[in-house]
């Protein structure tokens, strides 16, 4: 029977929830390396049964704070607490939890049965209770007909699924996956992805998944913490962090971004024009906060937000840039755009190929206009 966490079967998100208690703490962590801080003073908290992405670029600090929850390293100052229990000082051997390497360091010379199998002989569980469980999470990863095949007769996802199975024979109370699928191609991780979602929504279990990878970190993630130079920079659902960026970096680390930068030239209500000079353009955007007049920020758009015509749009609420198209590719689903505008800035656009044709719709040197609505306009004033 499957298993819904209580982090996806609330009526409103848990962390939403104020009656809803954390399954995790991470308080005031900070790591220090001989004067180097790979962790400053960070908080988290994450909720049973989320499937936690912290995402980050090499050596923001993320595999580190994945080691000081596993208690492979001890934190300089602060404290981790899962489940109401601290365990800042709590070996790993002692802590309800368990880590997926991102090599997978499973055992050659053990058949698959015997690689699950491992950590529950370790303990010294009885045989037949070894015997069900094994049994039961291979079934769970999809490798019942495999348990006397060696690591070398498998497949690289077969592979990273006896890691799996056998981090999760234990049953842990967080599964900790220090960049599970990079082993993996291309194909095979999207497919790979899929099968961890519905694995970790069948056992319940809190995932925290480290990954540099930021279309995995959105596939598979209830929530993303975004980490930058040791610190969380924004945490929220992939769709809050992809579509609300708090600023450049954020955005520019998600996709593909354009990122204009201008001065406000008026504001009504929510509404503003933009003057930005290096697209020579004025750009209607909305922002929540107080932005005065003759303020610099940096207007951003994503390329799957911005229309591409050979006729001027005739809608007055929109913003508008003209251009001739330099580059074009063909992605089979969309095609990418790179248009270069009067004043020479080049401007990335995706569109969605609905049509069945072998013609292109738009070639090089085409005269193009770009506009996208007020709503399209992220304001970013860090």
């Amino acid at each position: 029977m499957t298993q819904v966490s209580p982090a996806q079967s609330a009526e409103k998100p848990a962390w939403l929830d104020p009656a809803t208690k954390p399954f995790i703490r991470v308080e005031g962590v900070t790591k220090n390396f001989n004067g180097f801080t790979a962790v400053d003073n960070v908080d988290l908290e994450i909720y049973q049964g989320e499937l936690f992405a912290i995402l980050g670029g090499s050596g923001c600090g993320k595999t580190t704070l994945l080691r000081i929850l596993a208690g492979f390293e001890r934190p300089t100052s602060g404290r981790i607490l899962i489940d109401g229990a601290d365990m800042t000082a709590v070996p790993p051997y002692e802590r309800p939890v368990n880590m997926m390497f991102q090599s997978y360091a499973v055992f050659p010379h053990m058949t698959v049965e015997k690689n699950v199998a491992y950590g529950l002989k370790k303990e010294g569980a009885p045989k037949a209770e070894i015997q069900t469980r094994v049994k039961e999470m291979l079934e769970l990863v999809q490798l019942d007909g495999f348990a006397e095949r060696k690591p070398h007769q498998l497949s690289g996802g077969q592979r990273q699924r006896v890691a799996l199975a056998r981090a999760l024979v234990k049953r842990p109370k967080v599964l900790l996956l220090d960049e599970p699928l990079a082993a993996l191609d291309k194909k095979l991780r999207e497919h790979t992805q899929f099968e961890l979602m519905n694995i970790q929504d069948q056992i319940g279990v809190t995932f925290i998944v480290v990954t540099h990878d930021q279309d995995e970190a959105m596939t598979l993630a209830t929530r993303i913490a975004v980490m930058q130079a040791g610190r969380f920079i924004q945490c929220g659902t992939p769709k809050e962090i992809y579509e609300y960026p708090v600023n450049r970096y954020v955005a520019d680390f998600f996709g593909t971004i354009n990122l204009f930068e201008g001065t406000v030239s008026r504001v009504e209500g929510e509404g503003m024009e933009v003057e930005c000079g290096a697209i020579d353009a004025m750009v209607k955007a909305k922002s929540f906060e107080t932005i005065q007049p003759n303020t610099r920020l940096t207007i951003a758009v994503r390329p799957e937000k911005i229309s591409i015509t050979k006729e001027p749009p005739d809608h007055n609420d929109k913003s508008v840039l003209k251009g001739v198209v330099w580059d074009l590719g063909y992605h089979g689903n969309l095609s990418i755009y790179r248009v270069k505008t009067d004043s020479g800035v080049i401007v990335q656009v995706s569109a969605q190929n609905r049509i069945r044709s072998a013609e292109r719709v738009l070639e090089w040197d085409d005269v193009v206009y770009l506009s996208w609505d007020v709503q399209s306009s992220v304001v970013l004033t860090e």
